[in-house]
């Protein structure tokens, strides 16, 4: 069985689950990771490596689709936001060799990629989210207020405002922006894996005690009913395919939960739910093989917490 990672980078904790979930269920798995930099940190810990040009270089596509023809890989996962739309568009062809891509269908990752859209989509289904705004002259919301890139992500060129005049300042500076109310409160992740048809598999709600630079440092597994019920309209309507990253915010005073993002893939913290039970490698390595999987409810464990740290690994 042979599964490539695009854009692997940082992603060590996520390769070391699925040689993990290889090992438990006695599968002979091959690990590529691929990557425009040779000195990414996961590649030295996948079973083998591909150097690919930038993602918006013509070539990208060509590149991987002979690759993944030549190894018959299996399965092709994205990591990163940038990947996703032109991976979506061009699903097919890695079918036709194929190449399963775990990413879901091009007009829902166009939802995800435009956080305006994305906030309609959580209103059509029923669900409280912040109507983000493009204007700064239009906005008229109150304040704090949040400024953002539409298709951002990782927090980049994210700001908390406290009034018309950084607002304004702002917009100056955030290319291509939105601004919404800032919603206090709790913010959680819920990584939810789907099967191919996009039926859940996994839903599981996590509040993020620390984060940096967009990445949870540690987190809290909560199997709040509220939230997994809320997860299911998303993903009955969404469908996704494989994983997806869901974000929420639950406001202290009303505890309404407002949601703010869509990530259709592995998130940062999604080792740490398989880590907790919801084992999504497993699951994803168990539909390789074939096997037909079914909602589990509370499969990750209720209450664990985990802290993440940096380590090293020499390259070169």
């Amino acid at each position: 069985m042979k599964i490539l990672f695009t854009s692997v980078g940082r992603r060590v904790e996520l390769v070391q689950e699925f040689k993990n979930a290889a090992k438990n269920l006695n599968i002979d798995l091959n690990i590529i990771g691929a990557d425009y930099s040779d000195t990414a940190p996961a590649l030295f810990f996948c079973d083998s490596s591909l150097k690919v040009c930038k993602i918006n270089d013509e070539n990208y596509i060509p590149m991987l689709i002979y690759y993944c023809k030549k190894e018959k890989v299996d399965l092709l996962i994205p990591t990163i936001d940038t990947d996703l739309l032109i991976l979506s568009k061009y699903k097919y062809k890695f079918k036709d060799i194929g190449t399963q891509v775990f990413i879901s269908s091009e007009d829902k990752i166009k939802i995800c990629r435009d956080k305006r859209e994305t906030a309609l989509f959580f209103d059509s289904v029923g669900l409280k989210t912040p109507i983000p705004i493009d204007d700064y002259k239009k906005y008229d919301l109150g304040f704090p207020a949040f400024i953002k890139p539409k298709d951002g992500s990782s927090s980049i060129n994210a700001f908390k405002v406290n009034d018309e005049s950084e607002l304004e300042t702002y917009s100056k500076e955030v290319p291509d922006y939105i601004i919404a109310p800032f919603i206090e409160g709790t913010e959680y992740t819920i990584d939810a894996f789907c099967d191919i048809d996009g039926s859940p598999i996994f839903i599981t709600p996590r509040i993020r005690l620390a984060v940096r630079s967009g990445e949870v440092l540690k987190t809290q597994i909560v199997q709040d009913d509220k939230i997994i019920n809320e997860a299911k309209k998303i993903i009955e309507n969404f469908k996704p395919c494989g994983p997806i990253t869901i974000q929420l915010i639950r406001q202290t005073t009303t505890g309404d939960d407002y949601y703010i993002e869509i990530n259709p893939r592995f998130g940062g913290g999604a080792p740490l739910s398989m880590k907790a039970g919801a084992n999504s490698a497993e699951a994803t390595l168990k539909m390789l093989a074939g096997e037909r999987l079914h909602f589990v409810h509370d499969a990750a464990e209720d209450g664990a917490v985990y802290s993440r740290f940096d380590q090293s690994v020499r390259v070169k």
